[in-house]
């Protein structure tokens, strides 16, 4: 019987494979930006569940900085005075450790999202300066102590300019009870219990001249009292035509300009018509729809999705431009289902503002942010 021919045949197979190409790698956010900065998400409880697994996959694959959208807020961690809930925070942590990616702490003192009995004292009356003083102390050292060393960095303060009028701050319980030196507490509280996480002052809308100012005004008393803040986080919920790309980059520049870290927390890009004030962002603002509102429930046709890849084209150009000072770019959702917009400031519409559509699969704009990130860099 004649020897098989089979040992020879996998011979030739076998060097064969070492001449063929090597399958392309999957472009990834995180891989492509490497040299430039962070490239984050903020994820959902559901999103982050095992019953997700596409998702989850996604989000290693692609991120390497993870902010939990809202399980690290006040109501969610420490909803009674006598109670706190790690298990969710404590899942985010475990995530991002497993899948080496940072993880941002979201957010400590905010005015939405915190339970009344917060801001309440005894009989029905509100708290005490020390009162509530206190209460923010035990919060920060209970939530941020806890994450000692995992936490890469904390939204120390979330929101706390005002939009509009002669003030500078928010008439927020937080400022009408302890005073406008709340801030100044909340980022020394936050140093004490941590005194390696980086500390943020976060806020939305600062692109528009008047509140950017005002941020630099904030941030400068806040530097000048020796207050630690290392870094400001323009959230960066833009339209597909406002802000401008010139505001954008001013808004880099002016806080660059203060040695501090810029760090782009809560990127989207919405592309459904408003009838409310572009820019501002403020969790309790509503509108009432139509269907001149909700146009895209249908898809998003073609000639949108290439306004959308040029909108993120553009805006990546500029993080590139000031690499040295952008820090991180955090993506505020992973893909359009589960987006925020979809609820704001109109209820149950269908928006398209992210990178990857409601099956997670990458869309126009993906490709030309990673187009953008394959050019070559000015000095």
């Amino acid at each position: 019987m004649p020897a098989s021919p089979r040992p020879f045949l996998l011979c030739l197979t076998t060097a064969a494979a070492l001449f063929l190409p090597a399958a392309a790698e999957e472009a990834t956010l995180r891989s492509v930006f490497k040299d430039d900065f962070t490239v984050g998400v903020a994820l959902n409880g559901w999103t982050l569940s095992d019953r997700n697994p596409n998702a989850t996959g996604l989000a290693a694959r692609q991120f390497n900085s993870l902010t939990a959208e809202n399980d690290m807020k006040w109501q969610m961690i420490h909803p009674q005075p006598d109670r706190y809930n790690f298990t969710a925070a404590d899942a985010y942590v475990e995530f991002a450790e497993k899948h080496k990616m940072e993880v941002i702490g979201h957010t400590l003192v905010w005015h939405s999202q915190t339970p009344r009995w917060v801001f309440e004292g005894a009989d029905g009356k509100p708290a005490t300066r020390e009162e509530l003083l206190k209460r923010m102390r035990d919060h920060i050292q209970a939530v941020a102590g806890r994450y000692k060393g995992k936490v890469k960095g904390w939204d120390v303060v979330n929101e706390a300019l005002s939009d509009g009028g002669r003030e500078i701050l928010r008439d927020s319980p937080w400022r009408k009870i302890i005073g406008d030196d709340f801030i100044d507490h909340a980022f020394r509280y936050a140093r004490e219990a941590d005194p390696e996480a980086q500390l943020y002052y976060n806020d939305y809308g600062l692109e528009d001249p008047r509140k950017r100012a005002n941020c630099v005004k904030l941030v400068k008393g806040m530097l000048e009292r020796k207050v630690p803040v290392d870094g400001i986080g323009t959230q960066s919920h833009f339209h597909l035509v406002q802000p401008s790309l010139e505001d954008i980059e001013k808004t880099i520049a002016d806080f660059a300009a203060l040695g501090l870290k810029v760090v782009v927390t809560e990127l989207d890009v919405d592309v459904l018509p408003g009838r409310g004030p572009s820019g501002n962002a403020d969790i309790g603002r509503r509108e009432q729809g139509d269907s001149t509102t909700n146009p895209y429930t249908a898809g998003f046709p073609p000639d949108m999705q290439e306004k959308l890849a040029k909108r993120y084209a553009d805006i990546f150009g500029i993080y590139l431009k000031h690499r040295k000072s952008v820090d991180r770019v955090t993506f505020w959702g992973l893909g359009d289902g589960h987006t925020w917009l979809n609820g704001f400031p109109i209820r149950g519409r269908t928006n398209h503002p992210l990178l990857f559509d409601r099956e997670l699969k990458p869309k126009p704009a993906f490709e030309a942010v990673i187009r953008k990130g394959r050019e070559p860099r000015s000095p």
